[in-house]
């Protein structure tokens, strides 16, 4: 079937070298969760609520550009609005294994690439598969909910004019408070912060010395640190991250990645 030729491609198979949360694995062990167990998620919420099976597709492919360590590939270049990986989503795409795939189960890429998936993605502060996925997942994994608790959440999730939607008011109110304590007890955690930023500083002065060039982003984490850690700078580097070390004075004066403000107001029935 298509699913299983899909997670079959290079481009799925390294998202399950993609951690979710990008370097803070390094001193968080926890959030040790990848790419890859997003994008089943997302599909499974959006077979779930009865999307097509294009919109499960689009699903399962909606992450595949990002880079190693995710959001870090924000960071190194800047990018405030952490959207790098949906700018080079097309490419990156293309290039794979995924158009053939497509194609050989009556599908075209440019479905996916210009189609709209209301029950995927929805702009902030809508619900929609893709944040509804990453909240309970990470919320989870960052301690910040119950696996119990995420899946009594899943049993007031429908669907409204083809979108996700909330049916009691107290479960809305949940959802959306567990949202915001995700994006201030985990996201905008100074120790994560930390691992975050220090992993893009280093990465791009390694960019910059030619240690490492922009294709390497495009591995798996463990990839790019094996890289790094083939020189004694980047070596010592990691290890300086894994203890914390120049935590508070980098909290202070070093290049603090800018998390972007999200909120979350879910859709009630």
């Amino acid at each position: 079937m298509v699913f299983s030729d899909l997670l079959n491609t290079d481009a799925l198979k390294r998202l399950s070298g993609i951690h979710q949360s990008g370097a803070i694995f390094l001193v968080n062990p926890d959030l040790c969760h990848s790419r890859l167990e997003h994008a089943i998620g997302v599909t499974m919420l959006i077979r779930m609520l009865g999307g097509t099976e294009l919109e499960q597709i689009a699903g399962l492919l909606h992450d595949v550009s990002h880079t190693a360590f995710s959001h870090v590939g924000d960071y190194i270049f800047g990018n405030a609005d952490e959207d790098y990986h949906e700018k080079v989503f097309a490419e990156v795409l293309c290039k794979s294994e995924v158009p053939g795939v497509l194609l050989k189960y009556g599908y075209n890429v440019s479905q996916i690439l210009h189609g709209t998936f209301d029950i995927l993605e929805q702009p902030l502060p809508a619900l929609c598969a893709d944040r509804l996925d990453y909240t309970l997942r990470d919320g989870i994994h960052g301690g910040v909910i119950s696996r119990q608790r995420a899946r009594e959440f899943l049993n007031a999730v429908v669907l409204k004019e083809g979108k996700i939607a909330v049916n009691t008011a107290a479960e809305a109110a949940w959802i959306n408070e567990a949202f915001e304590k995700l994006n201030n007890d985990v996201f905008k955690l100074p120790l994560h912060l930390y691992a975050n930023g220090k992993m893009a500083e280093l990465i791009k002065r390694f960019l910059d010395k030619g240690i490492l060039v922009e294709s390497d982003l495009f591995k798996t984490d463990t990839m790019l640190l094996n890289k790094i850690r083939t020189s004694y700078e980047g070596y010592e580097a990691i290890k300086s991250i894994k203890q914390l070390k120049g935590l508070a004075e980098f909290m202070r004066h070093g290049a603090v990645p800018k998390v972007k403000k999200r909120t979350l107001n879910a859709l009630l029935v």
